[in-house]
């Protein structure tokens, strides 16, 4: 592979710097404080979670790459785990729930938390991974955890557990196994760019384990304090028809953060690549969607986002050639002299010591 490409080889290590700002915007609004945009309360400096930032990397990768990701609101996860079982040979055991039961609020609560026991709630039927086939415990599985005096809930697990028992008689579905949880695992990493990258838990139904991804983003944080500002607003739309009573406005709130610039720090463990198989690929994709992480995120509350730079450091082996903090220091931003308030990113410099890169890891530029 050429010099010009070794960020892309998934056999090594990367470290990355993201650096991107907003301007009247709210980047990442924090529901415990009214949506406004999130700060470290003891330095005014911004942050945003790297939750956040993943989520724009996957809307990138779906909406734009075509890829298939596996955190998405269409489809709950435990229905794309129990496809995953289908496909490496495991049929479970299906027990249709009768109408009293599934008119039972206090019964399907119970049963939805019983979800890393093997039990899957599926419309009308209640799917069971099948790993214990006596009726002794299967109950114990549904019930533990159950406090004593629930004991009408207990009468009616166990209940259940005898018709569950009754079908393992005639159960000819293919058990799952230490084996077949690796297939479903793996069968999963290979569908979904997101598992691959990130990882996932994947143990939220019939147990698929855990999935320890290759890419973590640190929070990202603004280079300067922040000034969030909870702007008024005003509309002439009615909600109800009582408030049309009220006058010819409602009232509304806006909160933004007039500029910010802010930097994020990402790391790439290629040991952890190699469990989940990332590809060539698939780190062309990762960086493609940092690199345009807001052009297709337009909202009202983010339509002056930019990415202004993305900057990797690529070790020539898989344990790398310095700590990760050592190389992050190379890229130094900061105010132009004379500037109190930034307010545009031609208000900073940037400075990257590429003379002091170490031996044997290559800096390159992406955006």
């Amino acid at each position: 592979m050429s010099v010009e490409k070794v960020h892309l080889e998934p056999n090594r290590r990367h470290e990355f710097i993201l650096l991107f700002d907003v301007k009247s915007g709210n980047p990442n609004g924090d529901p415990d404080a009214g949506n406004l945009p999130r700060i470290d309360p003891e330095t005014m400096h911004g942050l945003i979670t790297d939750v956040a930032l993943k989520r724009k990397v996957r809307d990138y990768v779906a909406l734009v790459l075509k890829k298939d990701i596996f955190i998405k609101s269409e489809v709950a996860l435990n229905t794309l785990i129990f496809e995953a079982f289908k496909e490496a040979g495991v049929e479970p055991l299906q027990v249709p729930l009768n109408e009293t039961e599934q008119e039972d609020e206090e019964l399907l609560a119970w049963l939805q938390r019983k979800a890393e026991a093997g039990f899957l709630l599926d419309g009308g039927q209640l799917i069971y991974s099948a790993e214990a086939l006596k009726q002794r415990e299967i109950a114990r599985l549904l019930a533990e955890g159950l406090e004593e005096e629930r004991k009408d809930l207990a009468r009616k697990l166990q209940q259940l557990a005898q018709r569950l028992a009754e079908a393992t008689k005639g159960y000819k579905g293919k058990a799952i196994t230490r084996e077949t949880r690796e297939e479903a695992r793996k069968r999963l990493c290979a569908k979904y760019f997101d598992i691959r990258m990130f990882g996932a838990v994947l143990a939220t139904g019939l147990n698929a384990g855990q999935v320890r991804g290759p890419v973590q983003l640190t929070f990202a944080r603004s280079v300067d304090p922040i000034f969030p500002l909870d702007i008024s607003i005003t509309r002439q739309a009615r909600t109800t028809q009582e408030r049309l009573a009220t006058g010819n406005t409602e009232m509304g709130r806006k909160p933004i953060v007039p500029y910010g610039l802010y930097r994020t720090h990402g790391f790439y463990n290629p040991f952890l690549a190699q469990q989940t198989e990332v590809s060539q690929e698939d780190l062309e994709a990762l960086w493609e969607a940092l690199g345009n992480l807001f052009e297709y995120d337009r909202s009202a509350s983010r339509g002056e986002m930019h990415v202004r730079g993305l900057w990797v450091f690529t070790h020539d082996n898989a344990k790398g050639n310095a700590p990760a903090h050592k190389l992050f220091e190379l890229v130094r931003v900061s105010r132009k002299e004379g500037v109190s308030v930034p307010r545009s990113f031609n208000d900073y410099e940037v400075m990257v010591e590429e003379g002091n890169v170490p031996p044997g890891v290559t800096l390159t530029r992406l955006v």
